[in-house]
């Protein structure tokens, strides 16, 4: 009976998956045809953001915005045609009748103001991981997508990796037995940015190319510091949401597309070395996901900073920077956000051949195709896998996580509302504010 509940339940989420991709969904955004050219505008140029408006070049790209001249510069350079502009409310107001559609490549807290600045404007929207800075602002984002039908995607580059979507599909089609463990690490942070840390005292001049006040955005006011700019901000908790945050979203790529992460009940985290200001040196999380349809319920973990899961449960692997093991009462998988699964048992691949294909491959190398997938879909084309309806729900997963962290004490979850339903001083975490004039 386990068995063929296993199977119903493949094919039935197989089915689901691809017909969710076969269709066109509604929109009230303007659809091209599929020769047509998106106007698209940059939110965001620099480091990440110039891989993500330069893999949209088969594009019109009519803006670029970025609070950073000096980091704007190699991108002006690349599209000499584009509007410049360091406010993207300035950038909406000006053309914002001229965008077809945005990417946003900010730091994380302001990956919400700009985005759902163009979702009410029905323009569609790439944004970087994590989808948003706050639970709040993912379910937020997530709804106002959803009503205004516009074509998204979250900037989890490996989903669209052929290895991780075999990955899923085996996962899917049983081969681990009931899984009941999901363990995810990675070795960020300390050797990639510092966490553990307090606010910097010393108050140097801000460079004359950077706009610090745009910067901050909706954050609070404080002193211009190069220890945030242009990249270490992602271990402050103004900005950023550290480690957890910040490869929570690649490392779930499988297990999300095969198990779903959603709608955890309860998380609780271990660290070392947090401060008000700024995520741990090191940490550990279990959350408890229930039960989804014929999916039961099962254990999701996290380790960072040096931590790693138990070594029997795959004892003869050496577990690299970054990893998942998904633990099935049959088997267990050890991959990674780029997918590659290999199993407990000694099975390989080629085992598993029977097992059809059912999450489709898109023509282009997987990190271009993540980006041709959203720009299909903007054109009236098939649904992402990566779009705020599936990416909302994981973030919001992922940056429970960060509650639990910042709380110091296990807690009970309640996803439908939205609240921490026996501590008050967690739910804050829960939401954001913003400075006066950085409100949607």
């Amino acid at each position: 009976m386990q068995t063929r509940q296993t199977r119903r339940s493949f094919l039935q989420r197989s089915t689901l998956a691809a017909s969710a991709l076969a269709f066109p969904f509604v929109s009230s955004a303007r659809v091209l045809g599929a020769n047509g050219r998106l106007a698209i505008a940059g939110i965001g140029v620099g480091g990440k953001g110039w891989t993500d408006i330069t893999m949209c070049a088969t594009e019109d790209i009519v803006a670029l915005c970025d609070v950073d001249d000096a980091r704007a510069a190699e991108a002006r350079k690349r599209f000499p045609g584009a509007k410049h502009f360091r406010d993207f409310r300035r950038m909406f107001d000006a053309i914002g009748r001229d965008i077809d559609a945005v990417t946003v490549s900010t730091p994380d807290h302001m990956h919400f103001l700009p985005a759902m600045r163009a979702i009410e404007l029905s323009k569609h929207v790439y944004c970087q991981k994590p989808l948003t800075h706050t639970i709040e602002e993912a379910r937020r984002l997530t709804q106002a997508a959803a009503r205004k039908g516009v074509a998204t995607q979250m900037g989890n580059q490996g989903r669209s990796h052929p290895a991780v979507r075999r990955d899923a599909e085996l996962v899917r089609a049983g081969v681990l037995g009931r899984v009941h463990e999901v363990h995810c690490w990675t070795d960020r942070p300390g050797r990639w940015w510092p966490q553990g840390v307090d606010r910097p005292s010393a108050t140097p001049a801000i460079p004359k190319d950077l706009d610090w006040d745009l910067w901050l955005g909706g954050a609070p006011e404080r002193p211009y510091s190069p220890s945030y700019v242009p990249f270490n901000w992602r271990g402050f908790w103004d900005f950023g949401t550290g480690a957890l945050g910040d490869m929570g979203c690649h490392l779930l790529n499988v297990p999300d597309m095969a198990l779903e992460i959603r709608e955890a009940t309860r998380a609780e985290a271990w660290s070392e070395g947090l401060t008000e200001e700024s995520g741990p040196r090191s940490c550990k999380v279990r959350w408890d996901i229930p039960a989804r349809g014929s999916r039961p319920a099962f254990t999701l973990w996290w380790y960072d900073g040096g931590r790693l899961p138990p070594q029997d449960l795959f004892p003869k692997a050496k577990f690299d920077g970054n990893g998942v093991l998904i633990v099935g009462d049959q088997d267990v998988m050890l991959t990674n956000y780029e997918g590659g699964g290999t199993f407990r048992s000694g099975r390989t691949a080629a085992d598993f051949r029977h097992i059809p294909e059912t999450i489709p491959r898109h023509k282009a190398a997987w990190e271009p195709g993540q980006y041709a997938e959203w720009i299909s879909a903007c054109k009236g084309g098939p649904k992402t896998l990566s779009g705020f309806d599936q990416a909302g729900p994981m973030t919001e997963v992922v940056l429970l996580g960060n509650v639990a962290i910042r709380a110091r004490h296990a807690i009970d979850w309640d996803a439908k509302a939205m609240r921490v339903t026996h501590s008050p001083a967690a739910d804050r975490f829960v939401r954001g504010s913003y400075r006066k004039g950085w409100t949607v």
